[in-house]
């Protein structure tokens, strides 16, 4: 017997070409709007992305992480470089002289480095971060599909070995001299401008602390900062590790200072830290209650705003903090830093903000307590707009 082996058929090369061109565009479209998206997290206070879903499927979380910055460019950023390189290597693939055979083994190559990086991303999104992006994962679908249909075309279309291959594709650009030249170089140098004047929007200076702004605290103890006879007071609940609370606190300061005699900010703390917080039932913010105990420290020494602001950057950045640093930063005794986080007054006083909160329906931060009224997340624009007029 005759044993006939089943005949696959093999697509015409365009069709494969075409869906590999279509994937790279949507990998293109989806950085340009990670970017975008990025952008926003950082320097729009009332912005939240559609994919803001839940705490562990939050495209904002994501963008609000150290990990969003690779070398000091945003990740989205490099996304759109490295889907703008591999369209050029298309470009050359389309080429007549290619074959179709040429620079198959170095696009694979390239997505082949997308898709790693799609996995180690996936892993810190996982591990470190603790939430998704849904955006990013249709990046990392993408960049399997393309590496999987790249693979294909080389398969069926190049029989050299992939290392003779790789040596063939550096000929072929060598070869159409003209074209590398045209479209490389201004790449390249486009890329390079762009990574090296882009502002850091990403680093939020805290407002300066101006001495024409008054400041002060509440009968109960709570610093304030703002109009001394205000016609729109707004307390707020945060935690020093909390993104958004940093960038809500320094919009609100920013505010004050742009629009004084008009808004008084009371600050009081409600750390998302699992050894301080009953809500909170697993290890989460680990250190923002120390940081809190520090702040109120801070407060009764009359160094609360420097120390708060230094807390924030701290906190945000995930940067490891001792008292030391702290105290040669605020002009706090560092020893005495050190005793406050174990002092059971100071306890006591962060305990007392973390029941009122509980007890007004604080869930998350930062929340904000205005004429009886609870916000979380963000303040209407429409209180803030009220109280300017």
């Amino acid at each position: 017997m005759i044993d006939k082996k089943p005949h696959i058929k093999t697509l015409p090369f365009p069709i494969y070409f075409l869906f590999v061109v279509f994937l790279v565009f949507l990998g293109l479209l989806d950085s340009i709007y990670l970017f975008i998206s990025h952008y926003r997290v950082h320097t729009d206070m009332g912005y939240r992305s559609f994919c803001a879903i839940t705490q562990s499927l939050n495209c904002d979380t994501v963008s609000q992480s150290t990990y969003s910055i690779l070398l000091g460019v945003p990740v989205p950023l490099w996304g759109i470089f490295g889907y703008a390189f591999l369209s050029l290597l298309l470009f050359y693939a389309w080429d007549k002289q290619a074959n179709p055979k040429r620079m198959w083994a170095s696009i694979v190559t390239i997505a082949l480095v997308f898709s790693l990086m799609s996995v180690f991303f996936a892993l810190v999104s996982t591990y470190y971060i603790r939430s998704y992006c849904i955006m990013c994962i249709a990046t990392y679908a993408v960049n399997l599909l393309v590496l999987f249909f790249e693979w294909l075309i080389r398969r069926r279309f190049d029989p050299n070995s992939f290392f003779s291959a790789l040596k063939l594709d550096l000929r072929f650009i060598l070869l159409l001299k003209r074209k590398t030249t045209y479209l490389f170089v201004p790449f390249f140098v486009a890329a390079i401008a762009i990574g090296v004047g882009l502002p850091a929007y990403w680093h939020t200076p805290p407002p300066p602390l101006s001495e024409d702004i008054p400041i002060g605290f509440t009968p109960e103890g709570h610093p304030w900062v703002g109009a001394e006879n205000p016609l729109l007071t707004i307390t707020e609940f945060t935690d020093y590790q909390c993104f958004q609370c940093k960038k809500m606190h320094f919009f609100l300061r920013t505010l004050i200072q742009q629009n004084p005699g008009k808004i008084r900010l009371i600050h009081r703390h409600f750390p998302m830290d699992h050894r301080f917080n009953p809500l909170v039932k697993e290890s989460f913010h680990v250190g923002s209650g120390e940081m809190a105990l520090l702040s109120i420290y801070a407060a009764s020494q009359n160094k609360f705003w420097q120390t708060n602001d230094l807390l924030f950057e701290m906190g945000t950045q995930k940067r490891p903090f001792n008292t030391k640093e702290i105290g040669e930063k605020t002009g706090l005794d560092y020893l005495s830093l050190a005793w406050a986080r174990k002092d059971r007054t100071i306890l006591f006083r962060l305990q007392k903000d973390l029941r009122e909160g509980i007890k007004l329906g604080i869930r998350g931060t930062p929340a904000f307590l205005i004429d009886g009224q609870l916000y979380t997340g963000q303040i209407p624009s429409k209180i803030i707009e009220k109280a300017l007029k």
